[in-house]
């Protein structure tokens, strides 16, 4: 959630940079500011009465003192605590209609975001390794239908499309994927681990702004009135909610596995292209809360992490930068980072690793104590490290191998039990 002082000091600054987002935007900023100015009006009133309710009963007071009649006088008081009870309704309401008009308001680029209207506008950062040589050509999903490894079919029929069965190796090598990016990250990384609730109230995800913006993307239990978690950046992010952590405590980094569940509203070819876009699928996720100051840096080394992930397992990726116009909705910046898939001959999205500055902790009222006392907004960064799917899919397709069996990185050796797929 944007600053609502940045927006009264600057609204040309906040138009400027989120029209580099392509959106039109204007008019969501004005009512923001407009509902503000009703409310500051509302609450000026109030402490205008409240000031004069003061003044009436000290007067009440000192001539009750002399003996004197105060009736008329008490009676203006009690009319004033009719009107302030009025105004103080009235202050709430416009607080909530100011909050809901801020909530669908998206975060602010960066300035150093390279501008751009769309994908085709994002600039490559760095890019490791080669694609492979392979002497035989197969996508996973034919793979794994020979090897035994994945079940499409029966999971359509218990579960309708875009949910797969591991079965066998396939499912091993999952559960040895889960550990080894779990056993990385806590311990060369340093994060914490952390096993958290898959299932979420609202105000999580308000908090971490799949609320209410992508509310079509969310599976909803309605009868607790709980989501099941999109990703393990809702509960992480919000481990600390309205708290006001130490500045001795801060960078928090914390890692978690969970299922990930998200409806695909309006995607394209869900259930046709294997594990490409799924309704539910397995993702580490990496979450750190820091200063201000340090998110920058913070963002650097959370993409680092990563992408070591793909380097250790030797597989051919790229880091892109998003431009303005690709950016996620809560993102002051992000780079995400693709892998070669042989099979789908192009690069897939394995990880978004993104700066929120502090979007999410105002909206979950997220602090930290400075060095001076006073309580400041912390930033929040999280990025998958990785989602386990197309990380998958980039396993099979680069390990293949002529006579038909999958060769492993030696890394995942000790994990999966075996050197190779057969």
């Amino acid at each position: 959630m944007l600053d609502i002082r940045l927006l009264r000091d600057n609204p040309h600054l906040v138009k400027a940079r989120l029209a580099t987002r392509g959106i039109e935007i204007d008019d969501a900023v004005d009512a923001v500011l407009a509902s503000d100015s009703r409310r500051r009006d509302v609450e000026t009133r109030l402490q205008g009465l409240q000031a004069e309710r003061n003044r009436l009963s000290r007067e009440i007071g000192a001539l009750r003192s002399q003996g004197r009649d105060t009736a008329s006088m008490e009676a203006q008081v009690t009319s004033q605590a009719a009107d302030m009870q009025a105004l103080t309704q009235q202050a709430a309401l416009l607080e909530q209609e100011q909050r809901d008009l801020l909530l669908v308001l998206p975060n602010l680029p960066q300035d150093n975001v390279p501008t751009g209207p769309d994908s085709s506008h994002n600039p490559v950062v760095r890019t490791w390794g080669e694609k492979p040589l392979l002497t035989r050509s197969e996508d996973h999903r034919a793979i794994g239908s020979r090897l035994d490894l994945l079940d499409f079919d029966r999971a359509g029929r218990m579960s309708g499309s875009g949910f797969v069965c591991y079965k066998g190796k396939g499912a091993r090598l999952e559960r040895a994927l889960i550990n080894f990016l779990l056993d990385l990250h806590t311990s060369e990384h340093r994060y914490k681990e952390v096993s958290p609730p898959f299932l979420i109230r609202a105000e999580a995800l308000v908090g971490t702004s799949q609320l209410p913006k992508f509310e079509e993307q969310l599976y909803r239990i309605e009868r607790d009135a709980l989501y099941l978690a999109p990703t393990a950046e809702v509960p992480l992010t919000n481990l600390h909610r309205e708290e006001v952590l130490p500045s001795s405590s801060l960078p928090l980094k914390y890692a978690a596995y969970t299922p990930c569940f998200r409806r695909e509203a309006g995607a394209a070819g869900v259930g046709t292209r294997g594990l490409i876009r799924m309704h539910q699928f397995d993702k580490v996720e990496l979450v750190k809360i820091c200063a201000p100051e340090d998110s920058e840096s913070e963002l650097e080394t959370l993409t680092r992490d990563a992408e070591r992930v793909l380097q250790i397992l030797g597989l051919h990726h790229r880091v892109i930068e998003l431009c303005t116009g690709d950016l996620g909705f809560g993102a002051a910046k992000t780079y995400d980072i693709e892998v070669w898939s042989p099979g789908q001959n192009a690069f897939l999205e394995v990880s978004s690793c993104s700066n929120f500055a502090d979007f999410q902790a105002r909206r979950m009222s997220l602090r930290f104590k400075g060095q001076d006392g006073k309580n400041r907004v912390c930033h929040t960064l999280n990025g998958s490290g990785t989602a386990l799917a197309r990380l998958y899919v980039a396993l099979l397709e680069t390990g293949l191998r002529a006579d038909g069996s999958v060769a492993l990185p030696e890394p995942l050796h000790s994990y999966f039990g075996a050197d190779a797929i057969d």
